[in-house]
């Protein structure tokens, strides 16, 4: 007799069901896949059809400034203007950059007393602005950029009558969200955004998954080329699994957000108290508007490196600045952008933590943090 028993002959396609496969394998993958998406536009109060999964925030933060500024130059719009924030992760701040080598002319944002200073930035943009692009939360120092109030900066621009409406084309806003969702509304009108950015890595323990969320009345075009996936944006066959594991840490960091934040804020007073009053010669960077969680200490005339690594040994882990610098020999470009303090930027340290740590490893680490600076201190 023959086994009743399903076999999956289509191992080429992908070992556990491609969501572009016609059978029953790949319709469950696609059924996954569009769940997720669901959820998360439900969660940022978008369309299903804005949600593009990408590989993490670095690939969204790429195919939202690139993506759009070259679809906007093969329409013949090669006159272009952006502007980004300087203080940014390196993947916007870089693929400015990369744009300038293009030919597009770029300026960073002006900041002062640790926001965007909007009356400058009125007088910045000019008709042949097209994007400007910064983050929500600065992952260094946990600043909280003021994004609305630069949105509404491109809205007074883009209303003025210096071209006709066919002529037009309106500066947008790209938001780099991704260390928002702890403590921060992720609404893409909480942040008067036109595009989004996401990363999985920083809600859960989810790695190699992220997602823009773009209108699809926004112009753009792929980083490359390849198969049709996500509206042809981003070639290659999705990951259903991360795809919703992605969207379940999100909808669980969006429902627990106000606890962690209370509770953040109460951990924060308290370690910032333990630390100014074991630690002389220390400066904290933050501003009016702060994600509690992410603490950013100068510590001068003291190397944070061997802070760091005495730290680990200790069982403590933190860093001197954002993983995708830690090559740096100039400190911390976040804090330098944000102070002009280049000895300041130079002696950083970054604490943060998330709603798995409990208020006594707090204290812990804040014993250690004072006896690894006093064992330097001692050792000069």
């Amino acid at each position: 007799m023959f086994s009743n028993r399903r076999v999956y002959l289509d191992n080429a396609a992908g070992i556990s069901g491609n969501p572009s496969s016609p059978h029953e394998e790949g319709r469950h993958a696609k059924d996954m896949l569009e769940s997720a998406r669901t959820i998360i536009a439900r969660l940022t109060e978008t369309q299903p059809d804005d949600v593009i999964f990408t590989s993490g925030a670095t690939e969204s933060n790429a195919l939202a400034i690139l993506g759009y500024v070259r679809a906007l130059r093969t329409m013949g719009k090669n006159d272009t203007h952006i502007l980004y924030l300087p203080s940014a992760h390196a993947s916007i701040v870089e693929n400015a950059k990369l744009l300038a080598a293009e030919g597009v002319s770029i300026e960073a944002l002006p900041i002062k007393e640790y926001r965007v200073d909007t009356e400058t930035l009125l007088r910045m943009v000019r008709k042949e602005t097209v994007l400007v692009s910064m983050d929500a939360v600065c992952g260094e120092t946990g600043v909280v950029w003021n994004t609305r109030e630069v949105a509404e900066v491109l809205r007074t621009h883009n209303n003025k009558d210096f071209l006709s409406p066919t002529q037009r084309t309106a500066a947008i806003l790209h938001v780099d969200a991704s260390q928002a969702p702890l403590t921060e509304k992720i609404s893409r009108a909480h942040f008067g955004a036109d595009l989004l950015t996401f990363d999985a890595s920083k809600v859960g323990n989810i790695r190699g998954i992220g997602a823009l969320i773009a209108h699809r009345t926004i112009p753009m075009v792929s980083l490359y080329k390849g198969g049709g996936q996500e509206r042809g944006l981003r070639p290659g066959s999705e990951n259903p699994i991360a795809a919703r594991d992605f969207a379940a840490a999100l909808g669980v960091a969006v429902r627990m957000r106000e606890i962690f934040r209370a509770s953040a804020v109460r951990e924060r007073v308290r370690l910032v108290w333990l630390i100014k009053n074991t630690i002389s010669n220390v400066s904290i960077q933050e501003g009016d508007s702060q994600a509690p969680h992410i603490l950013n200490v100068s510590l001068f005339g003291r190397d944070t490196d061997y802070i760091v690594a005495l730290l680990d040994e200790a069982g403590f882990a933190v860093s001197t600045r954002s993983a995708c610098e830690t090559d740096s020999e100039e400190g911390s470009r976040a804090v330098f952008a944000l102070t002009g303090d280049l000895e300041r930027a130079r002696v950083t340290l970054r604490i943060s933590w998330g709603p798995e740590i409990r208020p006594r490893e707090l204290t812990r680490f804040a014993e250690a943090f004072a006896r690894s600076v006093k064992f330097i201190d001692n050792s000069d």
